[in-house]
């Protein structure tokens, strides 16, 4: 089954195929744009400007095409966004007075739901934009990880690695929201203990441009020191990279192969007894 297939059932679930005909929902063409207000629950936390200005102009020569979803705020008469951010300040930036949208009937957990949804779908979320999402969900409308797993169409143990990433620093954040540093740097970094040699280890990270094998070698290094065990570690290459990622993606856990000067060796990483009994009945 596709990613796009997995979260596509998802999407469906909340939203559904026939907005047209559904009770809790209608489409109006020309929707005064500035009734809609942010949604307060949206995950994005950046648009790049220069995204916005392409969209924008893309949208003054054939309109929106797809039209927004939004909600009424019971408060006041002003609409929440629930999908189609990009869309609102791209359509605000060409000047458009209306939009198109289907206004739905949503609860505040749903507006969460869908915008996260919609942005995995498209892979705009930086992976702190959804671990602060997924963390959200689980703490403020009590939903278990399986669950939010089911609904974006990843896997639990996705979920928790995601909600762990935001155990780094704040420093370190700032960094992975800027896209200096990888999802996968700060996965490799969270296993220094150490604060200070958390963030210290991040910016060698970044001044040397190290990628994340040679990220876990460092972190490996600093936990354990030079002993005769890690003296024997060699890089590795192309091929065991790619039987790495392989292998990752097949179980859903972390998986490394790193060769040494005699063969090698496997490792799957887990965080609790629960994951260890995922990983041994898959593997079993």
């Amino acid at each position: 089954m596709t990613e796009n297939s997995r979260l596509g059932k998802g999407l469906a679930a909340l939203i559904s195929s026939n907005e047209m005909d559904n009770s809790s929902s209608a489409f109006v063409e020309n929707f005064d744009i500035e009734r809609i207000v942010p949604n307060p629950y949206q995950p994005r936390m950046h648009i790049d400007p220069e995204e916005l200005i392409e969209i924008a102009d893309t949208i003054r020569e054939y309109g929106v095409i797809q039209p927004l979803i939004i909600t009424k705020d019971k408060n006041s008469d002003s609409y929440f966004l629930i999908a189609g951010e990009r869309r609102l300040r791209a359509s605000q930036l060409a000047g458009l007075k209306t939009v198109p949208v289907v206004i739905k009937e949503s609860s505040p957990q749903e507006m969460l739901e869908i915008a996260i949804i919609e942005n995995v779908q498209r892979k705009d979320l930086n992976p702190l934009e959804e671990a602060y999402a997924y963390k959200q969900m689980q703490d403020e409308f009590g939903m278990a990880q399986d669950e939010i797993a089911r609904k974006v169409g990843y896997s639990r143990v996705a979920i928790t690695n995601k909600i762990r990433l935001l155990g780094i620093p704040d420093e370190v954040k700032e960094d992975v929201l800027n896209e200096n540093l990888s999802e996968g740097h700060a996965r490799a970094l969270l296993g220094i203990k150490d604060r200070t040699s958390l963030i210290a280890a991040a910016d060698l990270i970044k001044k040397r441009g190290m990628s994340v094998r040679e990220t876990e070698a460092l972190v490996r290094k600093i936990n354990y020191g030079k002993d005769s065990t890690t003296r024997s570690w060699k890089k590795t290459d192309f091929e065991t990279d790619k039987y790495s990622t392989a292998l990752s993606q097949k179980l859903g856990f972390t998986a490394h192969i790193t060769k040494m000067t005699k063969g090698g060796k496997v490792t799957i990483r887990f965080n609790t007894r629960t994951e260890l009994r995922e990983l041994m009945e898959k593997l079993l």
